[in-house]
């Protein structure tokens, strides 16, 4: 690669990487203030964010980046985790085979943000979200958001929540492909599928990969997908938050919480990623709920 070329390989990481640290931010934001709004839990302080950084060593000690957890148990939000990295180094051999542009130069460069919300309420739906830029000899965007009800009578594409939600991905989709919401909502409903269960995860939503069209054309479609997450599922928090719910309904939660630990820990490329290049395993299990359970 020319100097030249190497230049604006890195200044257009550096623009990705400060994309997901801001929206980390609007994120957290956005989610302390429904904390602040909440009035269901009278004594109770609302949630904030702490945050812990991490580093990633090589295996010869060198620098191979880190990120920042940041995680909040609150009044409304049970548990929430957004994470943002950016991390760099060498596959292992027998990983970079499946790694596209990896084969020859196992070496990579990847950045991202990544969130699961888990609710105290079980009629507020969980929701996971992330996007990610990655660097080997090729590069490319990622990632996605989609929707898990933890009730049955939710989990429905005809219910609000899950028209709203898909709602908002379908106009970032529309602003940038004419055929970006259908392959993507397809793709959501074939990757978020627990095979061992023979079930869908949830109610879906979009999840893309390798996406590497036109490297200004797909930043602003990642970008526009976070954007999409912000506004709709703050919105479905809101709408739902104050419903009143049952001991069976929590328990039915709990439940599907397991679900959600099963397909995580056995499915999820993001999983499978952060734990083969070394990542912070506490930062990488943070999608896992507080308590589940397996009836």
């Amino acid at each position: 690669m020319t100097e030249s070329g190497q230049a604006a390989l890195e200044e257009r990481k550096r623009r990705a990487a400060q994309w997901f640290a801001e929206l980390r931010d609007r994120l957290c934001a956005a989610f302390e203030a429904i904390e602040d709004e909440y009035t269901g839990a009278p004594g109770r302080s609302p949630g904030r964010f702490q945050r812990k950084t991490w580093k990633r060593p090589t295996p010869d000690g060198a620098d191979g980046g880190g990120g920042t957890m940041s995680l909040m148990k609150g009044r409304v939000f049970e548990k929430v985790g957004v994470n943002f990295s950016t991390v760099y180094g060498r596959f292992e051999a027998q990983y970079a085979s499946e790694i596209p542009g990896a084969q020859d130069d196992p070496s990579y460069w990847a950045s991202g943000i990544s969130l699961v919300a888990h609710m105290h309420n079980p009629r507020v739906p969980t929701a996971h979200f992330n996007t990610r830029h990655i660097v080997t000899a090729r590069t490319w965007f990622g990632g996605g958001g989609d929707l898990t009800p933890m009730l049955a009578v939710q989990r429905t594409r005809e219910h609000p929540n899950s028209i709203r939600f898909h709602d908002a991905f379908r106009r970032a989709c529309d602003a940038h492909g004419a055929d970006y919401y259908e392959r993507f909502a397809r793709w959501c409903d074939e990757y978020f599928y627990i095979k061992h269960r023979n079930e869908p995860r949830g109610v879906g939503g979009i999840f893309f990969d390798y996406l590497d069209n036109d490297w200004e054309k797909d930043f602003a479609f990642t970008r526009d997908v976070g954007r999409a997450f912000l506004e709709a599922y703050p919105s479905i928090v809101r709408a739902t938050m104050y419903e009143p719910w049952s001991t069976d309904e929590k328990d039915e939660q709990l439940v599907r919480r397991g679900r959600y630990v099963e397909f995580n820990l056995v499915y999820d490329r993001g999983t499978k990623f952060g734990l083969m290049t070394g990542g912070n395993t506490e930062a990488i299990l943070m999608s896992l709920p507080p308590e589940a359970r397996w009836p």
